[in-house]
Formats: structure tokens, sequence, C-alpha cells
């Protein structure tokens, strides 16, 4: 249990640094994303979501070789507040669309756990 609280403490503290990046940014088309960006982005990330996207606890999702569209759609739900999730929306408010495509694209590429069908 306080392993779970100290996480999302950290997850909290985090959100300062990544909002204080996505405020540099809107949310119009026209901001671009350079590796630079996305370099940076995906540090904040991995604090929760591991090394490119895969998450080594239960708590986080694994977002590695997650297709592009549904990490594009996700992103831009929890960014406009269609889905809730106070982390996560501190985490993307203020990102363009152009760099939530590219952290998207970003994720999508990473190689993530095999999961295997078992027969019951």
């Amino acid at each position: 249990m306080r392993h779970a609280v100290s996480r999302g403490l950290i997850c909290l503290a985090l959100c300062g640094f990544a909002g204080s990046i996505a405020a540099q940014e809107d949310h119009g088309n026209d901001k671009p994303a350079g590796n630079d960006w996305v370099s940076q982005t995906t540090q904040t990330c991995a604090s929760c979501h591991g090394k490119n996207g895969v998450s080594q606890t239960p708590n986080f999702p694994v977002i590695a070789g997650q297709h592009q569209d549904y990490l594009v759609h996700t992103i831009k739900a929890y960014r406009d507040g269609d889905r809730e999730n106070a982390i996560m929306a501190g985490q993307v408010q203020g990102m363009s669309d152009a760099q939530i495509k590219a952290l998207a694209r970003y994720y999508s590429k990473q190689s993530g756990p095999l999961h295997t069908a078992t027969a019951e």
C-alpha cells in the first residue's frame, strides 16, 4: 500500500514538470514536436509507464506497441477532459495535436511484452 501511495505522489510531482513543458504549447494543430521534445516528454512518461512504455507494475498500463491511432485518441481524450484521470490530464494538458501524434508514434514503435492467448 505504501508503495502505491509513493508511486502516486511521484507521478503527481512529475505532473508539475510535464505541465510546465505542456504549458509552453497550446491545443493548436500547428505546434510541431521535435525529437528533443519527444525525448524529454518520454522521460516523464517513464516514471509511471516504464522505460519505452513497458510498465513494471500492474497499476500503470503498458503503452509500448499500442496502435498509434488508439494512443492519439486516448491522449486527446485525457487532454480534452473526455476521459478522466487527474494524473494523465495534468501530464497532457496543453499538448498540441502534432505533439500527441509524435508521442503516439514513438510509443507505437516500441516493443511491448508479448501476450499469448491460452486455451482454458
